[in-house]
């Protein structure tokens, strides 16, 4: 259930940045080469992850360290940007846009998303797959 949640989160949280950001085209070039570098890093992600079917169900160990530094280097430019538009610029009142102006912003949320992505597109190959020779190997053993 988790892939799917990730599989339409994601890509919403996308349109959504890339609408609030349609003012700055020559930004969204950094949201798609962090989705770009986040794809790359989820198929080395995938080779580091170790895969279990068992006839309890199937299992996967992704890599923590992978994730976690993903997630807390998002989670810093968090912090970070909020500091600098809210905290730094206390004559302007900033709009919800001001937090999406910001290249490095994008590419950050880029990497993560993109990496989420990607490597929920993975594990779902991976099911798929093993499905499919689950399902074969009975209907062999069917005709046999």
């Amino acid at each position: 259930m988790r892939l799917w949640i990730t599989l339409t989160i994601f890509p919403a949280l996308i349109i959504l940045l890339v609408y609030a950001a349609h003012a700055h085209w020559e930004r969204l070039g950094w949201l798609a080469a962090g989705l770009g570098a986040g794809s790359v890093l989820a198929v080395y992600g995938l080779r580091l992850t170790s895969f279990e079917p068992t006839p309890q169900g199937l299992f996967y160990t992704p890599n923590a360290h992978l994730g976690i530094a993903l997630s807390l280097l998002f989670v810093g430019r968090i912090l970070y940007r909020l500091v600098e538009v809210y905290g730094i610029n206390t004559t302007a009142f900033p709009s919800a846009a001001d937090f999406v102006r910001s290249p490095l912003t994008l590419a950050v949320f880029g990497l993560l998303a993109g990496y989420y992505i990607a490597y929920a597109i993975g594990l779902a190959r991976w099911r798929n797959r093993i499905l499919r020779a689950k399902q074969e190997r009975e209907s062999r053993q069917r005709d046999a």
